[in-house]
């Protein structure tokens, strides 16, 4: 039998959840390809400035479905897995064959339901594990948006093309960076260990536990915080640090962009965090440890903005310089310790 997850059935699944969107296959698809590669451009060139990050040359632009979208991150997936593949579903005591289809099915269901929110993503690898600078928009849900809500389908593709030009500014403007996030990324694969009958029942007597005392069984980070073992707990902080610090610096200057040159951005940056907390997938968010990510906005904006405001917008330079200088998840919270151990 293979030992290897079985992602088709993930695919088949996430299949399931996203399903198609009629806008997809309509000619305002078609105007929306056009006009992407030219957005990102002008996009690229205004983070340029703004950032002081350079962006050699321009990204390649891709117009993908919701289930092209899930096909590419599947595949990446599947590389960056492979190393610790069988360790992550194999054990004496649960069935390997149940804890592959497992796997396969959470992934599945997850990337369902990302791909019909998703409207922007920054590709950083590629299924063959080459380095990737790929920005990929999913058409359907672009339009969606802006039909939804009369959004100016100039603005809005505008705007969420400067996000992404922060993000690329990031891991294109700083060069050792790329490397370090995917470090993390296999570092927290390679901690991976076979979920054994001794470890769940210490979570089901954490749940009854928690429900006795009325406190939480899940923090932000999900079911990934709950199963995760020591070693990865270690690396989670680490990665919440760095993506606060990147999702914080991409949402503060695309916001601040916007505000000089999009007559509309309040009203987008409000819809958008609006999105981000709709209680109808609160919950979901919580069991995935998406709240983090959620969070990840809003405490790396609060940080990036106090930053500036001690010391400076080019203070944010010294996290740029070395991983070392990067925040911890702490210090996010706390902008004045980073300040000064920084210093």
């Amino acid at each position: 039998m293979s030992q290897d997850v079985p992602w088709p059935f993930a695919g088949r699944v996430a299949g399931l959840i996203a399903g198609t969107h009629p806008l997809s296959q309509s000619y305002h698809t078609q105007h929306l390809a056009t006009d992407l590669q030219s957005i990102v451009t002008r996009a690229n060139a205004m983070v340029t400035t703004e950032t002081g990050l350079t962006l050699p040359g321009d990204a390649d632009v891709v117009l993908v479905t919701r289930k092209q979208w899930v096909e590419r991150n599947i595949a990446s997936f599947q590389h960056i897995l492979a190393p610790a593949e069988r360790r992550l579903v194999e054990s004496n005591e649960i069935s390997a064959a149940v804890g592959r289809r497992l796997v396969a099915a959470e992934t599945g269901a997850l990337l369902g339901f990302l791909s019909r929110r998703v409207l922007g993503q920054y590709e950083l690898v590629l299924p063959t594990g080459d380095d990737a600078d790929t920005i990929a928009f999913v058409g359907a849900n672009i339009l969606a948006m802006e039909r939804t809500h009369q959004l100016r389908p100039a603005e809005f593709r505008m705007w969420i093309a400067l996000h992404e030009a922060a993000h690329r500014a990031q891991f294109v403007g700083v060069p050792w960076l790329r490397g370090h996030f995917l470090s993390l990324v296999e570092r927290m694969v390679a901690a991976a260990q076979p979920t054994r009958i001794g470890r769940v029942r210490a979570l089901f007597d954490r749940a009854v536990s928690a429900r006795r005392t009325g406190s939480g069984f899940l923090d932000e980070r999900g079911l990934m915080g709950l199963f995760a073992t020591p070693e990865q707990s270690e690396v989670l902080d680490e990665i919440q640090g760095l993506m606060c610090l990147l999702e914080g610096h991409g949402h503060v200057v695309m916001d601040r962009i916007g505000a000089r040159v999009l007559m509309s951005q309040e009203r987008m940056s409000a819809l958008l965090k609006a999105r981000r907390s709709d209680p109808r997938t609160a919950a979901f968010f919580r069991l995935t440890g998406l709240e983090m990510k959620v969070r990840q906005y809003e405490l790396g904006e609060r940080f990036v903005l106090a930053v500036e405001r001690e010391a400076g917008w080019r203070a944010l330079d010294r996290a740029w310089s070395n991983a070392a200088n990067l925040p911890t998840a702490g210090e996010i919270e706390d902008p004045q310790a980073w300040l000064s151990r920084t210093a």
